[in-house]
């Protein structure tokens, strides 16, 4: 976790406390050492920020130093706890750790009503651990990756049939299927849309080239090109 979350969440943990929360907890809560919590809290405290207390009693932050409560209701809040809960399963890593730092800087400065809704939410997203698991993950890091830079990308890929070839691609976005997910490229080889399924891409390799977009053939068209091949279905 980066030092700038951590100090955010350390002070809207404090916030609309009557008594002083032990820096043990701040520590379990943020998964740091009490030494580093001990050494947040004294930079915040040089900062200006009203916070009261010491190593070994607690901290509070000084009476009529409250922070206003994000106005969020029941059911938004619970949208945005299911949707982390469906990123942290089914996203890459990276993905899924910005999912839960955000939600723990939500869930920060609620009010305690709607902090206990979050946690009673029964709608679940089970993470598995397993090692095809990991490597997807690292797949999907890999490939928003790519789309984020506008790396060209060269694919060993494996159609359903089973037939592999290597594709040039200029990839474009990641969709989630409900089951699965694609990647939507542009690829050089057949110069049109083209759709890689991430679990049949035996090895991604950046070419070190980086494509721009172009009419026709960007994110806007690729998406129009999409709805238009949907539609014919029907």
């Amino acid at each position: 976790m980066r030092r700038a979350d951590r100090l955010f969440l350390i002070i809207h943990a404090l916030r609309g406390r009557r008594t002083a929360l032990p820096a043990r907890h701040l520590a379990d809560t943020l998964g740091v050492s009490l030494r580093t919590v001990y050494r947040d809290v004294a930079d915040l405290q040089l900062s200006g920020v009203p916070i009261e207390g010491e190593a070994g009693v607690g901290y509070v932050l000084r009476k009529g130093s409250d922070i206003p409560p994000l106005m969020f209701t029941a059911e938004e809040l619970e949208s945005l706890v299911v949707g982390t809960r469906f990123v942290r399963a089914f996203a890459g890593e990276k993905l899924a750790a910005g999912a839960q730092a955000a939600l723990l800087k939500i869930e920060a400065v609620l009010p305690p009503e709607l902090r206990e809704r979050a946690a009673r939410t029964r709608i679940y997203a089970p993470i598995w651990r397993d090692a095809g698991r990991v490597a997807f993950a690292a797949m999907i890091d890999r490939l928003n990756g790519a789309i984020s830079d506008s790396q060209v990308l060269c694919l060993d890929y494996a159609d359903e049939a089973g037939r592999t070839s290597t594709r040039e691609v200029e990839p474009l976005c990641l969709a989630f299927w409900g089951g699965k997910w694609t990647l939507g490229t542009w690829c050089r080889l057949r110069e049109g849309f083209r759709n890689f399924r991430p679990d049949r891409i035996a090895d991604c390799r950046t070419t070190g080239e980086r494509f721009a977009p172009r009419p026709g053939r960007d994110l806007d068209a690729y998406l129009e090109a999409m709805r238009g091949y949907y539609e014919g279905m029907d």
